[in-house]
Formats: structure tokens, C-alpha cells, sequence
């Protein structure tokens, strides 16, 4: 099978005057077609701007997601904390509904004294959470918790896929700079991102990285935990490495720039996938 991944940045690309809807239209006439919707700051879209933004989006053949708050942790003993965290996932989940986007990909926890009590926090937030959303009547919409960059943080790629393996509703999102940072480089060679896709197959299936949800960024990290993002070319991990991968299986991953120059990486990322391709 052809590989064709989508290619798109988070949020809207520098310098573009306007919000989601322009940044929409905007990586479409660059001819790309992924674009992640911004609701880390909170969620504060209009309903009826939200299928503005997903009629555009059709019409364009781009394909929308929607990072949720970075306030979220679904590990919080106080219970106000775990509700507005589950409330922030909700409302996400309401937006994206109204604008066709899929997948809400979020942060989804901090560790605090323990990580196994944590772990199953999480779980039980997150199950509790796709209920909630479920009896809204929302069914095309999933939680995507995301691999994280920092030690403090509940996220390991084994984190992410529990969730996935446990709890109905719930899909991976693999931030290969997250994994980069907390393995302390470990992406060095394009089987160490065969791993992760190996890893992964063998767990959830195969479709499960047929269309996998993804970011890429270079990373500047320090003793496991990243610090900043970098343009390509910078600091690794290399984007060729996962490109050949992606080639060589045949699998169409959504790789959402997080570069600081959003879109101009994405177009590179794109470039350096055909050459590959050809």
C-alpha cells in the first residue's frame, strides 16, 4: 500500500493575520492538509464559528484536530481539579464535534508521589470521561491522549497504550519529540522508530498506525525532559528516519508540525516524504 500521510501544522502558522478559520485556509493554499485547532488556553470558540471552520476545512480537504487545555490532570486528588480537567475534555470534545475534528489530543496527567496510583487515576478519569461524552450523543469524537516530554508527567508511550488497550473511545497520539526528550535521545536510528511502531501494532492492531495521529518537531531536552522546540536541522530527532519508515510500511500518518515555524517544517517534512516516495 502507497504511503500518504497528512501534513499540517498546530495552529496557525506565523504571521497570519486572523484566527483558525484564516490559519485554515491559509495551509490549504500551501496544499496541506492537516491542521491541529489550538484550545490549549481554553476552550472559547463559537458554536457557529466551529462549522464555519469545518465546512472550510471540508472543502479544503483539511484534516482537523483539537488539542485540549494544557490545564488538564486527570491524576489530581482534588476533586474540583480532576472535574474541571474532565469539564475542559468535554468541551473540547462539544467544538470539535461541531467542526468535524476527531481527535482531541491533550496532555492527559501529572504523576505526584505515586505513578502507578496515577496511572490508574488516569484510567478511571479518562473512562468516566468518554461516558460522559458518549451520553451527549457525540460518537465521532475520541480522546487521543499524547506521549509526553517530561519525566513529572504521566504519558510513556506503555502509559499511552494501556489507555488505549483498557478503555473504548481512547486512541494514541505519538509526539516523537516527547519520546526523543524523555528517552534522553533515544531516537537515533529509523528502528528505533520502527519500535514504536512495532510496539504499538502488536498491541492495537494494525490499524492503529495505519492512520496514526502524530507530532513532529526537533527538540532541544535536557536529563529526560524536553525544554524547547527546534526548527528542523537543529538537534533531532531527524525526520528522514521517520519518513523512510513511514515509506516503507505503508502506513498514512496524520504528522502534525510543532516546529516554531509550524507550517514552513510541515512543507519541508512533505518535500523530504516525496523525494522518498519517488
Amino acid at each position: 500500500m502507497k504511503a500518504q500521510p497528512r501534513f499540517g501544522p498546530a495552529g496557525t502558522p506565523v504571521g497570519v493575520k486572523g484566527g483558525t478559520l484564516e490559519g485554515i485556509k491559509y495551509v490549504a493554499s500551501e496544499k496541506l492538509d492537516a491542521f491541529e485547532c489550538q484550545f490549549v488556553r481554553g476552550v472559547k470558540m463559537k458554536i457557529y464559528l466551529a462549522k464555519e471552520v469545518g465546512k472550510v476545512a471540508k472543502e479544503s480537504n483539511v484534516l482537523l484536530s483539537a488539542h485540549a487545555p494544557y490545564f488538564i490532570n486527570l491524576a489530581s486528588e482534588e476533586k474540583i481539579k480532576l472535574k474541571k480537567s474532565i469539564n475542559w475534555l468535554i468541551q473540547t470534545a462539544r467544538i470539535s464535534h461541531s467542526m468535524g475534528a476527531s481527535n482531541i489530543v491533550f496532555h492527559p496527567a501529572y504523576y505526584g508521589k505515586s505513578k502507578e496510583h496515577a496511572v490508574e487515576i488516569t484510567k478511571e478519569a479518562l473512562r468516566q470521561t468518554v461516558r460522559e461524552i458518549r451520553d451527549e450523543g457525540i460518537k465521532d469524537v475520541f480522546l487521543a491522549p499524547e506521549t509526553t516530554g517530561r519525566q513529572s508527567q504521566v504519558g510513556t508511550l506503555e502509559e499511552i497504550i494501556s489507555f488505549c488497550e483498557e478503555i473504548d473511545g481512547v486512541i494514541p497520539t505519538v509526539d516523537f519529540a516527547h519520546i526523543h526528550a524523555r528517552t534522553d535521545g533515544g531516537l537515533k536510528t529509523q528502528a528505533d522508530f520502527a519500535n514504536i511502531f512495532d510496539l504499538i501494532e502488536k498491541r492495537l492492531g494494525a490499524e492503529a498506525i495505519r492512520n496514526l495521529h502524530s507530532h513532529f518537531t526537533e527538540v532541544f531536552f535536557k536529563k529526560g525532559n524536553e525544554k524547547h522546540h527546534l526548527v528542523l536541522g537543529s538537534n533531532g530527532p531527524k525526520f528522514d528516519l521517520l519518513a523512510r519508515e513511514i515509506v516503507e510500511r505503508g502506513i498514512s500518518p496524520t504528522i502534525i508540525s510543532e516546529s516554531p515555524i509550524l507550517d514552513k517544517d510541515s512543507l519541508k517534512m512533505k518535500v523530504i516524504f516525496e523525494k522518498l516516495l519517488k
